[in-house]
C-alpha cells in the first residue's frame, strides 16, 4: 500500500501566484507575484505582455470568467489593449477549465512536475517553481491534442 508524505505548514506563509500566457506552440510569458492576485495584478500583467507584442498582427487572448477577468476596470482596459496594441480578449465558456490550456500548465507543475521536497520552505518553493517555468517547453512539455 501506498505511504502518507507529510509537508509541515507554515502559518502566515507567503504566497506564490503565478499569471501566464501560453499558445498552443509552446510560447510562454509568466508573471509572477507574492501577493494576492486582484484585477489591479491582472492589468499590470496584461499591460507587461501587450507592450511585447508585435504592432503588426493582432494577439487574441482567451481568459476565463474569473471576477478580474469580468470586472469593469478590467473590461474598459481590455476596449483600451486592442485599440493601442491589436490585443484582443475573448471569453472561454463558463465551466470549461479543459478549454484553458494554462490550466494544463499549472496542473503539470503543481501534480507532476514539482518534487515534493519542493515544499519544504518557501524559497525552495519558489526557486523550484521558477526553474520549471524557465526551462517550459525545452525541458518540460505539454502535448495538447
Amino acid at each position: 500500500k501506498g505511504i502518507t508524505i507529510e509537508c509541515p505548514a507554515y502559518q502566515n506563509s507567503k504566497k506564490l501566484n503565478v499569471l501566464g500566457f501560453l499558445s498552443r506552440q509552446g510560447n510562454f510569458i509568466y508573471h509572477e507575484v507574492e501577493c494576492a492576485v486582484n484585477t489591479d495584478i491582472v492589468i499590470e500583467a496584461f499591460e507587461i505582455f501587450a507592450k511585447e507584442l508585435p504592432s503588426s498582427k493582432k494577439t487574441i487572448v482567451y481568459v476565463d470568467n474569473a471576477p478580474t477577468h469580468t470586472s469593469e476596470k478590467f473590461v474598459n482596459h481590455a476596449w483600451l489593449w486592442l485599440e493601442q496594441y491589436k490585443l484582443e480578449v475573448r471569453y472561454l465558456p463558463t465551466y470549461s477549465p479543459e478549454l484553458n490550456i494554462i490550466e494544463m500548465l499549472w496542473k503539470k507543475i503543481k501534480y507532476e512536475w514539482l518534487s515534493i521536497s519542493a515544499y519544504e520552505t518557501y524559497s525552495k518553493l519558489k526557486k523550484a517553481v521558477e526553474t520549471i517555468l524557465d526551462d517550459y517547453p525545452s525541458k518540460y512539455e505539454i502535448t495538447f491534442s
